[in-house]
């Protein structure tokens, strides 16, 4: 059974950067589409980006476009997550997911998530 673990969130200011990180095991980590999703209270989980099995392939959500950015180093087991001109509704518990297919379906109910890590974007 493949385990996600993430790692990096905190507080951080507006405007400002983070990376967040994912440790993966229990599986051949270059077999997975790997892709960040995040959740805040009261609303749906949200689509953040995914990247295909070789980093090929990449795809954000509208609400990121341009301020972040997924990869993944197939020879560490890892995917990341850079994040900059983080604002206030980027806050959020961000959860690393793992989908075993060839291409991203985007579709959080097909991936394997870990517990996530905590975001809060201060004003």
């Amino acid at each position: 059974q493949v385990q996600l673990v993430e790692s990096g969130g905190r507080l951080v200011q507006t405007g400002g950067s983070l990376r967040l990180s994912c440790v993966v095991s229990g599986g051949t980590f270059s077999s997975y589409v790997m892709g960040w999703f995040r959740r805040t209270p009261g609303k749906q989980r949200e689509f953040v980006a995914a990247i295909g099995r070789n980093g090929s392939s990449i795809y954000y959500g509208n609400s990121v476009r341009g301020r972040f950015t997924i990869s993944r180093d197939n020879t560490k087991n890892t995917l990341y997550l850079q994040m900059s001109a983080l604002k206030p509704e980027d806050t959020a518990v961000y959860h690393c997911a793992a989908e075993l297919t060839a291409s991203p379906t985007l579709n959080p109910d097909n991936y394997i998530w870990g517990q996530g890590t905590q975001v809060t974007v201060s004003s």
